[in-house]
């Protein structure tokens, strides 16, 4: 089938038109990341073996949700948290975190990140006295 050249310009006119508007149109921002320094890492506490809350600074609390995680982490003060920086001392995702729990044996277990959020005022608050990192 042959196209008329009349035609044809008006096709080409009305898709550049159609790709323009939805090059134009409003983008949604991508939820600021929000980061820390690893030296600005001041506690951390678990509630579960699958969470981990951390405190940052003095009043930022993130939540670490684990794939991997251990019900050492439940066992208090005879355990530790071990974290191993690679690469820039930054923690804006779950990919930066390398952990481990640790007892005064030397044994660990890797603990394998899946999520990390930073909770709200609100969402700090709520958590129980005696989770909070």
């Amino acid at each position: 089938m042959l196209l008329q050249p009349a035609r044809f310009s008006l096709g080409l006119a009305a898709c550049a038109a159609l790709g323009l508007t939805a090059s134009a149109a409003p983008r949604p921002d991508p939820a600021p990341r929000s980061c820390f320094y690893f030296t600005q890492w001041q506690g951390w506490s678990s509630p579960s073996p699958d969470v981990l809350y951390l405190r940052i600074n003095v009043r930022d609390i993130y939540r670490v949700d684990l794939s991997a995680g251990s019900s050492r982490l439940q066992q208090g003060g005879s355990v530790h948290l071990v974290s191993k920086i690679r690469g820039p001392s930054t923690i804006c995702s779950a990919i930066d975190l390398d952990l481990a729990v640790a007892d005064d044996n030397g044994f660990s277990t890797p603990l394998i990140a899946r999520s990390i959020t930073k909770l709200t005022p609100e969402e700090a608050a709520a958590i129980p006295a005696k989770f909070r990192p």
